[in-house]
């Protein structure tokens, strides 16, 4: 059964498909509308016709609306969760946490259309504002483009669509074109719940020809877009005077103090690196660790890393499954012999079909890509460093600027670098890995611009409007 467009709260069929396989062991899962630039604009004027019911709707209803999707998606859970892990060769547990994360954001969406408050100016505090009183309300901007990855096809969807909601805007909604599936799913969840017909479309298909349909419409007032950076740069340049959230790439970095919880700090670091195969934006990929505890550190990691089982995705014990197609392990492959070529000591990075083995990377020269650019895949560079602050040093040498972590017991050590990466997130005695789904979330440098989370999001996806009444 084909997977047809979803606009105007209906099945579209499209004049074109693509076969949809699975990451981990190449077997058809289902064919897909692969849309034309004709079909796109029909979305965006379902939903800019939709956005003027969807702004009427009072904010108490459309929590309601977030919630019951909660609700819904909740019940329903391991289905998606089968899906996502067929679609994106994403380990079953892994799966079901995603699912799980995603109950959570709509639950924190519903609790946000609620609590969307502006707030007073003393305008007596300007000379010639007496008498008067004046404050800020938010109002919906309308049509949001959600354009998202393959790697949280279902959470990162949701920390797009369910912000938007919760302000009153409506949604045209681009999904990777590996992972749609969950896309599609969502919709007929949010269809259930009683959203409006039209303020969620889902128009799945290649990007370089959809994209530029979303940046040029003057309806669309939203980009949101989770990618790479060099794609992140085009939707910029193409989108004049609409607003932008980009979440773009990163190599996150973890420092490891010589006075920290070697024991945790390991066991985490492995989970940083390895999860979902490296395939996450904030992956763990370079460790700096102390002179002290390198050794300590590196034998430890090993030992732990080995344990990790490679398999099928919805085998319950699988750690580690596909990266999510051909390209992406050639690319990895490629890269981790440069590193070798470079001089550099490499355990793991053994090959079956798409499966990449957990892979540490030793003594790596710093101009590696493996050290200077994104690996997104089960690859990790540990570093000795002789100071903190040259493990600060060089963490910010990076293009990227995302998540960065530090494992230290000496509070000083902990806010001097703080105070010192230039990143968006640090995370104290933790893994750069680390996310809460209403944390702000978001980037410097080539990582991007504006800020996710669900309050935060919800900010992007409005106006501010002063209101001045004079006494």
């Amino acid at each position: 059964m084909a997977r047809h467009l979803f606009i105007n709260g209906i099945d579209v069929q499209a004049n074109d498909y693509y076969e949809l396989y699975n990451p981990f062991d190449g077997s058809l899962i289902d064919t897909v509308a692969r849309a034309s630039r004709e079909e796109m604009l029909a979305a965006i004027e379902a939903a800019d016709h939709a956005f003027q019911t969807m702004k009427a709707i009072p904010a108490h209803k459309r929590a309601d609306i977030l919630y019951r999707a909660a609700q819904i998606l909740e019940e329903r859970a391991e289905e998606v969760a089968r899906v996502i892990a067929i679609e994106a060769g994403k380990p079953i547990r892994a799966a079901r946490t995603e699912v799980s994360r995603s109950v959570q954001t709509l639950r924190f969406s519903a609790e946000g259309a609620k609590s969307m408050y502006g707030e007073s100016i003393p305008m007596d505090a300007a000379r010639g504002g007496e008498n008067r009183l004046g404050f800020t309300v938010f109002e919906p901007i309308g049509v949001v483009a959600a354009i998202t990855p393959f790697n949280f096809p279902l959470n990162l969807v949701v920390h797009k669509v369910g912000p938007a909601i919760a302000v009153g805007n409506t949604v045209v909604l681009k999904p990777a074109e590996q992972t749609p599936l969950s896309s599609y799913l969502l919709a007929s969840i949010f269809q259930q719940a009683g959203l409006p017909d039209g303020a969620l479309n889902v128009v799945s298909g290649d990007g370089p020809v959809l994209g530029p349909v979303v940046t040029q419409d003057d309806r669309i007032k939203k980009v949101s877009f989770t990618g790479s950076p060099e794609v992140g740069k085009l939707i910029r340049s193409q989108s004049g005077l609409k607003k932008i959230t980009l979440e773009l790439g990163s190599n996150s970095a973890l420092i490891v103090d010589r006075h920290c919880d070697l024991a945790r700090c390991v066991e985490r670091a492995v989970e940083g690196a390895f999860a979902y195969a490296g395939q996450v934006c904030i992956h763990t990929q370079r460790i700096y660790v102390h002179e002290g505890i390198y050794d300590s550190f590196v034998t430890a990691f090993r030992e732990k890393m080995d344990q990790l089982k490679i398999g099928d995705p919805l085998d319950e014990s699988t750690d580690i499954s596909a990266v999510i197609n051909e390209r992406s392990r050639q690319r990895i492959l490629a890269w981790i012999e440069e590193a070798r070529q470079l001089g550099a000591t490499v355990y793991g990075g053994r090959t079956d079909g798409n499966v990449i083995s957990p892979t540490l990377v030793l003594n790596a020269d710093p101009q590696s890509k493996l050290v200077c650019q994104e690996v997104f895949g089960p690859v990790v560079v540990i570093d000795r460093v002789e100071s903190m602050e040259e493990a600060v040093q060089k963490t910010n040498r990076s293009r990227y600027g995302l998540n960065a972590g530090i494992f230290t017991q000496d509070l000083t050590t902990a806010f001097q670098a703080a105070r010192q990466l230039h990143v968006g997130q640090v995370l104290i005695n933790e893994i750069p890995t680390f996310r809460l789904d209403h944390m702000p979330y978001g980037g410097v440098k080539d990582s991007g611009v504006g800020r996710e989370g669900v309050k935060y999001a919800m900010q992007e996806m409005s106006e501010t409007k002063l209101i001045v009444v004079t006494l």
